[in-house]
C-alpha cells in the first residue's frame, strides 16, 4: 500500500537543549512517520552550515513555530528552520495587537511566557509589513528602526522577522496576478523617498534636510494614517489593493501560525482554542462511522510513489497498463475515467462502479481521513482548499472557497443537506427545455443521494450562531426552518469547514467513493488531468465531430520526477467543479461560447452582532445565549427572506474573521478580535441573475446584477433586524468603513436610520468609491451549463458534450441557473441521473 499523505494532526512536542538556535532546532527535530508523504523519499533539509551568531541563555528562542507546508508532498506542518521564536513576527505587531498580549501586564499569559522588553519594533503597525518585504527584497537589510536596538535584541528578531515576511509574501503570489503586480509596484515605489511622499503626502515630511523621509522611516502614527487614506481611497485604486492584500494575509498569517503544540499565543486573548473531539461514541452513530481509511484499497497515492512503484500500483488494483519506452507517458485502460472526487464524480464513481464498469478517478488533492484531520485552521485551510483559500475573482469583487481534497466540496462543507426546491426544478425543465428535472427519476435520485448520505433533519442542540438566528428570527415572528444535515442529530461539530474529526459528517469520501472502491474503481490522488484526448469522429456520428478516447494526466512522484499518464476509457467524464472544469475542456480543444460563461456564485454578503456574556440587552435575561461562535453544527437553521434570498450563519475561525472584518486602526483591529468568540455573524445569499466567466484556471471575472446587489442589500438588512432582536449589544457590516449601530437605548427610528446607511458596495478595485466590499461565495454554478442545444449550453440533457462523443460533465457546472439553496444534493442528485443514463449506453453498446 502507497504511504498516505501527511497528517492534519498536529506533531507531539519536540523537546531540544535550551541552547540550541532555531538552525540548530531545525537539524535536531524530527517528525513521526504519519506527518511525511513518502519519508525515505524526501531528501533531507539542507541549512546553511553557519547560523546566526549565538545567543545568551536569556535570549534563547522559543520552540520553533509550524507553518503549513507550501510544497505539496511535504510534511504538512514543517518546523520554521530559521523561523525562529514562537512569538509572532516582529512585521505583523501591531496589525491588531499594538501591544502582543504576552506583553500586557494584565495579560493572562504574561506569566507563561514571560514578560519582554518593549523595542520600537514590536509596536510596528501594520504598514511595517509592507515596509519589511519591500526593503529585504530591494536591498536585502533590516530596517533602520530595527538597526536601532540592542545588537543582540536585533539579531533575534531578525531570525524571527525574515523568513515570516517570506511566508506572507508567498501568499501574496497565490492572488491573481494583477493584484500582485500593484503590490509589487507601489512596494517599490515607497522604498524611496520621493515615491513616499507622492503617495503619503505631508505624512513623510520631516524637520530635518532632506525634509522627506521613506515609509520605514515614519513614525507609526503616520503610517497609521497612511492606510487609513489607502483604504478610502477613490482614485489611486492601486494603494487601496495593496492595503487590502496586506491585510487580509497579515492578519490571516497571524491568527493562524501555531507552535508544535498546535497552538497561538493570540488565540486565549480571543476566547478561542481549537475545539476538542469530545463527541460521545454511544450517540447512536457508531454503527454508521467510516473505517479508519475506508479507500485505502482503491487509493493510489502518486505523490509516494516513484516510476516503478507507480506502475506496480496500478497493476495490484487490476489495470490494464501498458508502459512504453518509445512515449513519454504510460497507457492505463479503462471503462470510464473521472476527472474529480466531489459531489458529482464521487456519485459517478459509485453509480458506474456497481453496474460492473471499470472506474479510475483522477484528483488533484491528497486523501484525508477523519483521523487526519486536526480542525486547525491554517493547515487544514492550506491542504483541502484551492489556493490554500486565498482565491478570489480577478477584479477583488468576491473570495471563492471551494474544496481540493479526495471528497472535493462534501469534505468540507457545512453540511447543509437541502433539496432542490420544486420553483427550481420546473423553471429548468419548462423555460429551459430541461425535463430530466421535472422527472420521477430526478425526485428518485434525491431520494437515494439522502438516504445513502443519512440525512438528518432534527438537530438536538445548536451552536452559538444558530441560537443567535432562532431566537432573532421568533422575536421578530419570522419563520426559521431547521435545516437537514449529512450527520447524526447530536453532531455538534463547529470545524466540518476543515474536514470532519468525527467522521461524523458523510461526504463523497465516505460514502459513494467507498461504494465504487469496493467495486473495484481506482483512485489516483496527486494527480493532475490535463487535456481530454480526442480524435476525429466518423461524419454523421451522433452530430459530434470529435470523439474522446480518454485523458492526460500528469503526477510529480517522491522521486521528483514529473510522469504523464494515458488513460485510455470509453466514457470520459469532467466532474471537477465549475471553477476547474470550464479550463479542463477548453484546453481540450473544444469550442463551445457557453463554456466558461454563465458562471453562477450564490454571492454573501455577511452582518455581525457582538453578544458580551451576562448581556442584559437580550429579551430574556433569564435564557442567556450562551457558547462562542466556533461551537457547534455550522448550519442548522435557516431563515428565507424571499424566493431568491436566505439568511444562514457560517463558519469563521480566527484567521478567515481577521482577514474579512473591517481595519478602522490597530486599537479598532485589537478590540474586534477581543469579542471574536462572542461575536456572531449571519449572511445573506441571493440566487444571482448575474453571470461571471471562467477565463483560465484560477482566472475568474464576476459581478453581482444591480438586482442581485439590491436582494444582497434587503437580506443584509433582514440579518441585522434579527441580530438585534436576539439582544446583540453592537451591530454591523463588512463594509471598509466598520459601518456599526450600538444597540443599547436604540428605538425604531434609529435602527431604520442605521439601515437605510446598509448598502453593499463592489470590490476594492473598482475606482471612484470611497467605501468598498468583499463578496464570498461557496457554491459555484454554471460555468458548462446543460442546454437543450448547443445554442443554450456546453452540454445536453444527458450530460454530454454537444461537440465530443463520449465527453460528459457532471458536476455543479452544468445547471442552467444557480439553485439559491445550498447546492450539493442537486448536484449529487443530477450526477446520479446522468451517470444512471452513461451506465446504460455503456451496456446496451451504445459507448464504444
Amino acid at each position: 500500500m502507497a504511504p498516505g499523505p501527511p497528517s492534519l494532526l498536529p506533531p507531539p512536542v519536540v523537546a531540544r537543549p535550551p541552547s540550541l538556535l532555531p538552525s540548530e532546532v531545525a537539524r535536531t527535530s524530527s517528525l513521526p512517520a504519519s506527518f511525511v508523504v513518502a519519508r525515505s523519499a524526501i531528501p533531507p533539509r539542507v541549512l546553511p552550515a553557519a547560523g546566526p551568531p549565538p545567543l545568551p541563555s536569556s535570549m534563547t528562542p522559543e520552540p520553533p513555530l509550524l507553518r503549513p507546508s507550501l510544497v505539496p508532498g511535504l510534511p504538512l506542518l514543517r518546523p520554521s528552520t530559521a523561523l525562529g521564536p514562537a512569538a509572532p513576527p516582529h512585521f505583523l505587531h501591531g496589525i491588531g495587537l499594538l501591544h502582543m498580549p504576552w506583553q500586557r501586564p494584565d495579560s493572562a499569559m504574561a506569566t507563561r511566557f514571560g514578560r519582554r522588553k518593549e523595542a520600537p519594533a514590536a509596536a510596528l503597525s501594520l504598514a511595517s509589513s509592507i515596509w519589511a518585504r519591500c526593503e529585504s527584497r530591494r536591498q536585502g537589510r533590516r530596517s533602520s528602526e530595527m538597526r536601532k536596538q540592542d545588537a543582540k535584541e536585533a539579531r533575534c528578531d531578525w531570525v524571527v522577522g525574515s523568513r515570516s515576511d517570506k511566508d506572507v509574501a508567498e501568499l501574496v503570489t497565490r492572488c491573481v496576478w494583477e493584484a500582485v503586480v500593484l503590490v509589487n509596484i507601489v512596494l517599490w515605489i515607497l522604498s524611496t523617498k520621493v515615491g513616499t511622499l507622492a503617495l503619503c503626502g505631508r505624512l513623510c515630511v520631516t524637520g530635518k534636510f532632506p525634509y522627506a523621509c521613506k515609509f520605514a522611516d515614519m513614525p507609526v502614527e503616520r503610517r497609521e494614517e497612511a492606510l487609513k487614506r489607502w483604504n478610502k481611497a477613490r482614485w489611486l485604486f492601486p494603494l487601496k489593493i495593496t492595503f487590502v492584500v496586506i491585510k487580509i494575509l497579515s492578519h490571516y498569517t497571524f491568527y493562524t501560525m501555531v507552535n508544535e503544540n498546535s497552538d497561538n499565543p493570540c488565540w486565549k486573548a480571543i476566547g478561542y482554542s481549537v475545539p476538542e473531539l469530545d463527541e460521545p461514541r454511544e450517540n447512536g452513530t457508531e454503527a454508521s462511522r467510516p473505517s479508519p481509511r475506508p479507500l485505502d484499497n482503491g487509493i493510489v497515492e502518486t505523490r509516494g510513489l516513484n516510476d516503478t512503484t507507480l506502475l506496480r500500483s496500478l497493476t495490484d488494483k487490476g489495470l490494464a497498463v501498458k508502459q512504453d519506452a518509445s512515449s513519454a507517458h504510460h497507457t492505463v485502460r479503462c471503462d470510464a475515467v473521472i476527472v474529480g472526487s466531489g459531489c458529482g464524480g464521487g456519485v459517478a464513481a459509485a453509480v458506474l462502479a456497481a453496474a460492473g464498469h471499470k472506474v479510475i478517478v483522477v484528483e488533484k488533492g491528497d486523501y484525508f481521513t477523519a483521523t487526519d484531520y486536526s480542525s486547525v485552521e491554517g493547515p487544514s485551510m492550506d491542504r483541502l482548499y484551492e489556493k490554500g483559500g486565498i482565491f478570489c475573482t480577478s477584479d477583488v469583487t468576491a473570495i471563492l472557497f471551494t474544496g481540493a481534497t479526495v471528497g472535493g466540496g462534501s469534505a468540507v462543507n457545512w453540511s447543509a443537506c437541502i433539496r432542490t426546491p420544486e420553483t427550481v426544478t420546473r423553471e429548468w425543465a419548462r423555460e429551459h427545455g430541461l425535463p430530466v428535472f421535472a422527472s420521477a427519476a430526478y425526485a428518485e435520485a434525491m431520494d437515494a443521494v439522502c438516504a445513502r448520505l443519512a440525512v438528518t433533519e432534527g438537530c438536538r442542540e445548536e451552536g452559538f450562531q444558530n441560537k443567535v438566528l432562532r431566537r432573532g428570527c421568533e422575536a421578530l415572528g419570522l419563520r426559521a426552518d431547521a435545516v437537514p444535515r449529512n450527520s447524526s442529530a447530536g453532531h455538534f461539530c463547529g470545524s466540518c469547514h476543515l474536514g470532519c474529526p468525527t467522521g461524523d459528517k458523510r461526504g463523497t469520501d465516505t460514502t459513494w467513493l467507498a461504494d465504487a472502491v469496493a467495486r473495484g474503481a481506482v483512485v489516483l490522488t496527486g494527480c493532475k488531468a490535463e487535456r481530454f484526448v480526442l480524435e476525429c469522429n466518423s461524419p454523421g456520428v451522433n452530430g459530434r465531430s470529435k470523439k474522446c478516447v480518454g485523458l492526460m494526466a500528469t503526477c510529480v512522484g517522491s522521486d521528483g520526477i514529473t510522469k504523464k499518464l494515458r488513460i485510455e476509457a470509453k466514457v470520459s467524464i469532467a466532474a471537477c467543479g465549475a471553477l476547474m472544469t470550464p479550463p479542463l475542456v477548453r484546453n481540450s480543444g473544444l469550442k463551445n461560447r457557453h463554456i466558461g460563461r454563465n458562471l453562477h456564485l450564490h454571492p454573501v454578503s455577511m452582518a455581525w452582532g457582538y453578544f458580551p456574556e451576562n448581556n442584559n440587552n437580550q429579551p430574556e435575561p433569564q435564557a442567556q445565549l450562551t457558547g462562542k461562535c466556533y461551537e457547534g453544527g455550522i448550519i442548522t437553521t435557516m431563515h428565507r427572506v424571499t424566493d431568491r434570498t436566505i439568511v444562514e450563519t457560517p463558519a469563521l475561525g480566527p484567521g478567515c474573521f481577521a482577514s474579512l472584518v473591517p481595519w478602522e486602526s490597530g486599537r479598532d483591529m485589537k478590540d474586534r478580535m477581543r469579542r471574536y468568540a462572542r461575536t456572531a455573524h449571519a449572511f445573506a445569499l441571493v440566487r444571482d441573475r448575474g453571470a461571471g466567466h471562467v477565463d483560465g484556471e484560477g482566472r475568474v471575472r464576476y459581478s453581482p446584477s444591480k438586482d442581485d446587489v439590491d436582494e444582497l442589500r434587503d437580506g443584509l438588512r433582514r440579518a441585522l433586524r434579527v441580530l438585534v432582536a436576539a439582544g446583540a449589544a453592537e451591530v454591523g457590516t463588512h463594509r471598509s468603513d466598520g459601518l456599526r449601530l450600538r444597540c443599547k437605548g436604540v428605538r425604531d427610528e434609529g435602527l431604520e436610520a442605521f439601515l437605510d446607511e446598509v448598502t453593499v458596495e463592489k470590490g476594492p478595485m473598482h475606482p471612484g468609491r470611497e467605501n468598498w466590499n468583499l463578496l464570498c461565495s461557496a457554491h459555484q454554478m454554471g460555468s458548462c451549463r446543460m442546454g437543450s442545444s448547443p445554442k443554450d449550453g456546453a452540454v445536453d440533457g444527458s450530460g454530454e458534450s454537444w461537440e465530443a462523443e463520449g465527453l460528459y460533465v457532471c458536476d455543479g457546472s452544468l445547471l442552467p441557473t444557480a439553485v439559491g439553496v445550498n447546492p450539493m444534493i442537486t448536484i449529487q442528485s443530477i450526477a446520479y441521473c446522468l451517470s444512471k443514463g452513461i451506465a446504460e449506453s455503456l451496456a446496451q453498446g451504445k459507448i464504444q
